[in-house]
């Protein structure tokens, strides 16, 4: 060993163990990849149809050279006004992301137990290892639906915290009433129960919100994540929040946040987005039908559709999706190719315009039908 690799400074064992998240390519790499110009981005579950013309206009009114509210009171506002909950118990966050972190680094000692589903979202495995804590990832069943009695018998043991995306990311998936009222249930004192509802938007009616289930649930510690990036179209702002079952929980998790964390731009767009919700209505609807028309169109190809309540579909190639996400991507399509343990024959596809959705359709039949 030489004296640099022996005086080379490490980091933490946990940090060195973490999977690394997938976050895609951009717009501009796919191009440089693919030498097309006209893609189709389809990986990062964005909104398509851009952002409200009220997001727009405030756009033009912030001054950059000024800090943002550190404690984001306009927004958080305006989200106790739309959600009828205290500001107090409302946390904002550099999108939903960082509090997830946050969370972690309030709750979490090294050797604490988190308890999540598989396949998973990657932020909801990561943060808590790099907290030191260690994450059971229940696996969903074969028909990839929740576990329920797998996740009943791990709230038993009382995590100190469990994450549940309701939809899931990567697989669309909601948990319907009965359902969510049994984890609930088993949801035992000094277990954090975090419902990460980032597609909350997105789901039909027939399915609950979250937020008015547990507000019914007291004595459970609890909180709901959501954001703007998705139904509202703010995903390049960065910018979600964060209801707690109480002051204490939202306290805990904005003491470990930075100063200013959600900038100025993204605290006035997503005031201006909550100030124009037909603009997002008629935006999801509109993704909600295309959902709908494309999961059909897949499955008359043969495609395995998992049951989407999200802006994405997942879909079971019956072979290793990352070469078929390749070839895609020579035609200037971006997709995501899910790489975790046991589901790497799937890919994930975004619902974007009905152009590109049916761009993709065309373009993935002939690649399966030669792979």
């Amino acid at each position: 060993m030489s004296l640099i690799e022996e005086n080379a400074l490490k980091s933490r064992s946990e940090v060195a163990a973490l999977p690394v998240y997938n976050a895609g390519i951009t717009a501009s790499v796919a191009r440089q990849v693919s030498g097309r110009q006209d893609i189709a981005a389809l990986a990062s579950n964005e909104n398509p149809y851009g952002v409200s013309p009220a997001v727009t206009a405030v756009l033009t009114s912030i001054d950059p050279s000024r800090y943002s509210d550190s404690a984001a009171v306009t927004l958080r506002h305006a989200l106790s006004e739309k959600l009828g909950v205290g500001i107090e118990r409302i946390t904002c966050g550099n999108g939903s992301e960082e509090l997830i972190a946050a969370l972690c680094r309030a709750y979490l000692q090294k050797g604490d137990v988190v308890l999540t589903v598989s396949p998973s979202f990657g932020l909801h495995e990561i943060e808590p290892m790099a907290a030191g804590a260690q994450v059971i990832k229940v696996p969903m069943t074969d028909k990839l639906e929740f576990d329920i009695d797998a996740l009943e018998e791990q709230l038993a043991r009382r995590p100190k915290i469990a994450f549940i995306s309701s939809p899931s990311n990567p697989v669309g998936v909601a948990l319907a009433l009965p359902v969510l009222e049994r984890l609930l249930a088993a949801t035992l004192p000094g277990t954090l129960f975090v419902l990460d509802e980032a597609y909350f938007e997105l789901i039909d009616s027939d399915y609950p919100d979250g937020l008015k289930v547990l507000e019914n649930r007291p004595g459970l510690s609890w909180v709901v994540l959501r954001t703007f990036s998705k139904a509202y179209g703010l995903a390049g702002l960065r910018v979600g929040y964060g209801i707690a079952s109480d002051a204490g929980i939202a306290r805990a998790m904005r003491s470990t946040l930075t100063p200013f964390n959600v900038n100025s731009v993204a605290q006035a767009a997503a005031t201006a987005a909550l100030q124009d919700e037909d603009w997002m209505r008629n935006a999801t609807a509109r993704i909600k039908a295309d959902r709908v028309v494309l999961t059909e169109r897949l499955r008359k190809m043969g495609v395995r559709v998992v049951p989407s309540q999200t802006n994405f579909l997942f879909l079971d190639l019956g072979r290793e999706a990352a070469p078929v996400a390749k070839a895609l991507l020579q035609k200037g399509i971006i997709v995501k190719p899910w790489m975790e343990a046991n589901y790497t024959n799937f890919l994930r596809v975004s619902i974007g315009t009905a152009k590109n959705n049916e761009r993709f359709a065309q373009e993935l039949e002939p690649i399966l039908a030669r792979t």
